[in-house]
């Protein structure tokens, strides 16, 4: 266990009400609310901290009440600086990356089965969320990673990989395995051979990179042909425009694809049109999660096509692990945009406006964080 690092303060950009996504976070010592650091903990020096448009769905109150003061941000990649006791996979000094999810119960049938994101017991977010398996932290609030230091459960800290770029890695830690995840579980490049990603935004850029580098025959699926060439460099075969959402727009491509990864917050996405372009047994899979409910769906398609439409939630650190090592070994790269730490209220202005091509950073340049 380190010495220097047991007294570190925690200070971070806080958003204080739903009005913070319009660059209203405050900088923050939050030292005091930090969960007490159990035999089972590491301790991170923070130096890249991805942008996540779940940050600003909680922010916002989008997705729900809020706890304020919180210090969003579940990318994260930085050095150990304090290891518990407890801790065997994680050593000081390692380079290691936290996701969206900080904790679970760790004896429930889907814990034990490498599921933790499907806890029976919930899981605990990495910010807005409370602790109860730590008798020590129990009650306790978590706090994410646009801040200097971030202190998480063992179980959810996953060492990085020394071939990938710490910078890259960090938004890999959701982002990256929110698609990886569901691309590898039904089987892109083997049972799926023609993939088709919906969205190109941050979470669909990581989709297609990611089904490219698994095999698969890479169909772009968007609202609009502005983001065509980009498409075709992250790995697109072929790119559907779905500019009015009628049916005139998928018929050409009827039955094509053997799964598809939906990853848009439009409330109003046009599930039946995506649905057609399935093959039968095909699987429509929902990453993405609009504040408002989605439309209601006839039975019929459903039953006459045989298609499925399911969803799927980040990763497992052993997934997220596994999945670290293949982007290493694919050399796959996320289109990054790097931001400093000190200018996070407007780089969470310019996320808000769709600004990012196609995932922002934020460097933390007082803690080593390089540009």
């Amino acid at each position: 266990m380190s010495t220097e690092s047991q007294n570190n303060k925690f200070e971070g950009w806080a958003a204080q009400g739903k009005d913070s996504i319009k660059g209203k976070m405050e900088w923050i010592d939050y030292t005091d609310k930090v969960k007490p650091f159990c035999d089972d903990d590491v301790e991170i020096k923070i130096l890249y901290v991805g942008i996540c448009a779940s940050d600003l769905h909680t922010m916002s109150g989008g997705w729900g009440d809020v706890p304020y003061p919180q210090v969003v941000g579940h990318e994260i990649c930085g050095y150990a600086v304090r290891v518990g006791s407890k801790v065997t996979h994680v050593k000081v000094g390692d380079l290691v990356g936290v996701g969206a999810q900080n904790d679970s119960c760790l004896k429930c049938d889907e814990c034990k089965a490498d599921l933790e994101p499907h806890c029976a017991e919930g899981q605990v977010g990495t910010y807005a969320g409370t602790y109860s398996r730590q008798p020590e932290a129990k009650g306790s609030r978590s706090f994410g990673g646009y801040a200097n230091y971030h202190r998480a459960p063992a179980h959810f800290v996953v060492p990085i990989p020394k071939e990938l770029d710490p910078a890259s890695a960090a938004p890999l830690m959701c982002g990256g395995v929110t698609v990886y995840n569901p691309l590898k579980k039904y089987g892109a490049g083997t049972e799926a051979k023609d993939v088709g990603i919906v969205g190109i935004g941050g979470l669909g850029h990581f989709g297609l990179l990611f089904a490219k580098a698994l095999g698969a025959n890479v169909t772009a699926i968007s609202h609009s042909e502005s983001k065509k060439e980009d498409a075709k460099k992250m790995g697109a075969d072929r790119f559907i425009a779905t500019h009015s959402a009628s049916d005139d727009d998928f018929a050409p491509y009827k039955r094509s694809l053997d799964l598809i990864i939906c990853t848009t917050n439009d409330a109003e996405m046009p599930i039946l049109g995506y649905l057609s372009l399935l093959r039968p047994g095909g699987k429509a899979i929902l990453v993405g999660a609009p504040e408002k409910p989605l439309p209601e769906l006839p039975a019929f398609p459903f039953i006459l096509n045989n298609v499925f439409l399911g969803g799927s939630a980040i990763g497992s650190p052993k997934v997220i692990q596994e999945m670290l090592e293949f982007a290493a070994e694919k050399k796959v790269q996320p289109w990054i945009v790097k931001r400093p730490l000190k200018d996070a209220n407007q780089a969470v202005v310019d996320m808000h406006a769709s600004k990012a091509r196609y995932r922002y950073v934020l460097i933390n340049e007082e803690n080593g964080g390089k540009f």
